[in-house]
């Protein structure tokens, strides 16, 4: 990571950042120019979240993830319709933006409704809607429709589209356990045609892949040996791997989206984080469900990956502040398959957040790296006072600029009152 001092950055008409660089050097404008002091700095991005499970939060809070899921969660998802989805979106997305999160990846199910929420609110999501076979869900119709409803929809709208492309598509297996190999098969040949994602739950904890493993000895190697890699494909927590497990990620370019608060929380494990990132496998981070994590602070999941990272090996210098702050950005970006998110520069998109340095949490702000580490390790989201998506005001001093706070969160409670009832 570096830091540019007395610097601009320029947003074309599109959206899309033009100019970065020292003000010294920048180009001539007629442009209205917005000053700002404090620090200016990619929007983060989340590689992996059920952000509509907002309004389920603290929900079986004390239970391992497939007591979780079978007896809290999914009998809890099947009482959500649409306008249910919308205000559990509407409510963590608006959690996000004021923890400077511009993009979250989302798995999820009754998916128009996450996208009503993301237009609304101004944010930015790379969806990936749900397919399963699980208790509660067939209200949603078979795997196959779920699958086929996502073609049709890329197929329709394209993969990306809105007002800055807010939104791109891609497909949502969730995990081998709840699915016939045959769904996430054909669903990577569907994704890899299109040039889509396909985010799945790989290895999160011990016995949940039970019958993949006798069969196939892993998810990694079921999903090599079906020829279910080579696409773009993101693997969400990916804790329980064996080093072949990890050299089948690296030789199929698999992306990781590492989420250490929700894995802690459900004790399902600590990724094998050094091992990954040697073996050169791309790695974001994210915050998976607010109902596991409980909240979708990217700030924490930097310092857990970081202390997680550090305790596993026993080395300090494991995931340094600047690593992990690449993982919340520009890594993440890379993970999904995208080098125009979570980077300042010529061509990207102006997802941008602005921190402010006025604060105990800065000692030395003029240190380049005590900067870096002060940001990470000490000041987080409390310091987010601004952000722009494609460059329109989305925060401003706290606050959302397109939606009512007091009514979203309104929203959500109804909807926690209704799960319950």
């Amino acid at each position: 990571m570096s830091v540019l001092r007395d610097a601009v950055v320029d947003v074309d008409d599109d959206g899309r950042i033009a100019h970065v660089g020292p003000a010294a050097t920048a180009p001539a404008t007629d442009a209205p120019v917005t000053r700002v002091t404090g620090l200016l700095m990619p929007g983060l991005v989340n590689t992996h979240a059920h952000t509509p499970l907002t309004v389920l939060r603290g929900m079986g809070g004390d239970l391992p993830l497939m007591r979780w899921l079978l007896e809290v969660v999914w009998p809890a998802e099947a009482k959500l319709d649409g306008a249910d989805v919308r205000a559990g979106m509407l409510a963590g997305t608006a959690e996000m933006l004021r923890g400077g999160v511009t993009t979250s990846a989302e798995m999820y199910f009754q998916s128009e409704h996450v996208v009503e929420a993301v237009l609304e609110i101004g944010s930015r999501v790379v969806l990936t809607p749900g397919i399963i076979t699980a208790p509660g869900m067939e209200r949603l119709g078979t795997w196959q429709q779920m699958r086929d409803a996502i073609t049709r929809w890329i197929d329709a709208d394209g993969l990306r589209f809105g007002p800055g492309e807010r939104i791109e598509l891609g497909y949502g297996p969730h995990a081998a356990y709840t699915l016939p190999t045959e769904a996430i098969v054909t669903t990577a040949a569907l994704a890899r045609e299109r040039g889509a994602l396909m985010q799945l739950h790989v290895a999160e904890a011990v016995g949940e892949d039970d019958d993949v493993r006798a069969e196939f000895g892993s998810v990694p190697a079921m999903l090599e040996a079906t020829g279910s890699l080579g696409g773009r494909v993101l693997a969400a927590h990916a804790i329980q791997l064996s080093d072949e497990d990890i050299a089948i990620l690296a030789r199929h370019d698999v992306a990781v989206a590492h989420c250490p608060g929700s894995n802690a929380k459900l004790a399902a494990g600590t990724a094998r984080v050094a091992e990954l990132r040697t073996a050169g496998v791309r790695m974001g981070l994210g915050t998976d469900s607010p109902a596991s994590n409980d909240d979708l602070d990217m700030w924490e999941e930097q310092r857990l990956a970081s202390l997680f990272a550090r305790l596993r090996g026993a080395d300090a210098t494991a995931l340094t502040a600047a690593d992990a702050l690449a993982m919340a950005t520009r890594e993440g970006g890379r993970a999904l398959g995208r080098d125009d998110l979570g980077v300042l520069a010529p061509g990207a998109w102006a997802d941008v957040a602005h921190v402010r340095l006025d604060d105990p949490a800065f000692i030395d702000p003029d240190d380049d790296a005590q900067l870096i580490s002060n940001l990470v390790w000490a000041s987080g989201s409390r310091g987010v006072c601004d952000v722009w998506v494609a460059g329109e005001p989305v925060l401003t001093d706290g606050a959302p600029t397109r939606v009512d706070p007091g009514d979203v969160l309104a929203g959500a409670r109804r909807v926690a009152t209704k799960v319950k009832s």
